[in-house]
């Protein structure tokens, strides 16, 4: 048995999520699907992150075992002849056999896109956040300071999270403005359930003068969901990077520059 990474990328706003449902319609269920045809057997996918439904992926990495013996290209442009146009293998490498992509992981990189603009998007709704008022980029950068460290993240935990712990360790945030486009960068250990989608939702509250930018430690300190704002739009959510050790030979594995040039 060979154990395979691979690199994935795919517009999530028809799946409803990774994670495989009884029902299908899950990216998991379309990669194992191809992967099955192409190597003969049934296959199994794990993922560096479990991403929810409409959420989409720049970078996602994911793992299968497989006893067939198959060249390189035959998990990328074979499988990709397979998958639905939403989805694409990007690369495929063997890797070492204790190698796991959600476990192994050290960093993970989620991107929001968010329009600021008067007129909701069309053309690209299912790609962009929206939001109506102006919003003040240096205030939102100001408060973002706040949630650097490890910290309880409770506040920002959806009811249904399975994680084990709330705490998780915020390396670095990134705000950028691009006229009518505004980048959200979050880099982590790991994130729960809904947390930058809830932390985005937060710093549209401070961008838009609704609350001060110390708010946010409140929330923080709380430990309370409902002292934070709603949770914002799946659309404009993307997981766009993976970081590994450099034992397990995986380049870092980072495309928000492809997102927002």
């Amino acid at each position: 048995m060979a154990r395979i990474a691979l690199g994935l990328e795919y517009n999530g706003a028809a799946f409803c999520g990774w994670q495989s449902q009884p029902g299908g319609g899950a990216v998991q269920d379309a990669v194992e699907a191809a992967l099955a045809q192409i190597a003969g057997e049934k296959v199994t996918v794990t993922a560096a992150g479990r991403t929810d439904a409409g959420v989409h992926a720049l970078a996602q990495v994911a793992h299968f075992d497989c006893g067939a013996e198959r060249p390189q290209s035959a998990w990328v442009r074979g499988v990709n002849a397979l998958l639905p146009p939403n989805v694409a293998v990007l690369w495929a490498q063997t890797v070492a056999e204790d190698f796991h992509a959600r476990f192994s992981a050290v960093e993970r990189c989620y991107s929001y896109l968010l329009l600021n603009s008067a007129v909701r998007p069309a053309l690209f709704y299912s790609q962009l956040g929206w939001f109506h008022q102006p919003l003040d980029v240096g205030a939102m950068r100001d408060s973002a300071k706040i949630l650097l460290g490890k910290h309880d993240f409770s506040a920002f935990r959806a009811a249904e999270c399975r994680a084990r712990t709330p705490e998780k360790e915020l390396h670095k945030i990134e705000i950028v403005r691009r006229q009518n486009l505004i980048l959200f960068e979050f880099y982590a250990d790991a994130f729960l359930h809904h947390m930058v989608r809830n932390i985005v939702g937060c710093l549209v509250y401070v961008g838009s003068g609704r609350c001060p930018a110390q708010w946010l430690g409140e929330v923080l300190e709380s430990r309370d969901r409902s002292r934070a704002a709603p949770t914002f739009s799946a659309a404009g959510l993307y997981l766009s990077g993976v970081r590994y050790h450099p034992k397990w030979r995986i380049a870092d594995f980072n495309r928000n520059m492809l997102l927002f040039p």
